[in-house]
C-alpha cells in the first residue's frame, strides 16, 4: 500500500505541474521575470514566512513524540532565520527598504494562506496541521530543483534560486515527509481525509501565491 505522501502527490500531480510551469516560475527560470513582480513576491514571502513559522510552532506543540516537538520547533526557527536573511540580503539587492516592507500589508492570497495554515495547525490534529504545511516544503523544493536545473548562471535571480535548491533544504523536506507518513499509518480514516483536504488546499494556495505575485495583486478596495 502506498504512503500518504505518495497518494497526496499523485492526486495533485496535475496541480504541481501547472504550478511548475506557470508564468512566474517559467520567467524566473529564464531570468526574464519583471523586477517589480519579484519584489512583490519577495515582500509577501517574508510576511508569509513569519506566519508559516508560527504555524510550525503550533504543530510542534502537538507533536506525538518528543522528536516531533524538536523537529518542528527547529523548522520554525529556520523559517524565521530565512525571513531575516531576506531582509539582510535580498531586500538590499532588490532595493526594498525596511520601511517599505513594514508598510506593505499582506495581500489577499498571502493573508488567506497564512490564516489557513494557522487555523489548521491550531484547530486540527497534529497530522492534519502537518499535511497543510507539507506543500510549502515539498512543492517549493520540486519547483526549485526544476528552476535550478534550467536557469542560466547569469540569471539575475540566481542567488534566490540557489537557496531553495540546496541539499540542506531538500533533506529537511524528506524529514517532514517521513514524519507525516509515519503518523498517517496509525491515524483514523477520517483524519486521512482531512489530511488530503489540507494538503490540497495548501497546494492550491501555493499556485495562487505565485500567480498573485506575477499579477502584482493587491486588495481591490
Amino acid at each position: 500500500m502506498s504512503t500518504f505522501s505518495q497518494q497526496a502527490w499523485d492526486r495533485n500531480l496535475r496541480l504541481y505541474e501547472t504550478t511548475r510551469d506557470m508564468p512566474f516560475n517559467r520567467e524566473l527560470s529564464e531570468g526574464t521575470l519583471k523586477k517589480e513582480a519579484f519584489r512583490h513576491y519577495m515582500i509577501q514571502d517574508a510576511h508569509y514566512l513569519e506566519g508559516f513559522a508560527r504555524a510550525l510552532s503550533l504543530v510542534s506543540a502537538k507533536g506525538l513524540t518528543a522528536d516531533h516537538v524538536v523537529q518542528f520547533a527547529e523548522a520554525a526557527a529556520v523559517a524565521i532565520v530565512v525571513e531575516r536573511s531576506l531582509h539582510a540580503e535580498f531586500f538590499k539587492t532588490f532595493d526594498v527598504s525596511e520601511e517599505e516592507f513594514q508598510q506593505t500589508e499582506r495581500t489577499p492570497v498571502c493573508d488567506h494562506y497564512v490564516g489557513f495554515l494557522l487555523s489548521t495547525a491550531a484547530l486540527q490534529p497534529f497530522e492534519v496541521g502537518l499535511a497543510g504545511l507539507l506543500p510549502c516544503f515539498w512543492i517549493y523544493r520540486e519547483v526549485g530543483h526544476h528552476i535550478h536545473k534550467h536557469a542560466s548562471q547569469n540569471n539575475p535571480y540566481r542567488a534566490w534560486i540557489d537557496t531553495y535548491a540546496g541539499e540542506d533544504f531538500s533533506a529537511a523536506v524528506d524529514r517532514v515527509i517521513a514524519a507525516l507518513d509515519q503518523v498517517a499509518e496509525t491515524t483514523s480514516a477520517m483524519n486521512i481525509d482531512l489530511m488530503h483536504a489540507a494538503y490540497r488546499r495548501s497546494a492550491q494556495l501555493e499556485w495562487m501565491f505565485w500567480d498573485g505575485a506575477y499579477r502584482q495583486a493587491h486588495w481591490p478596495a
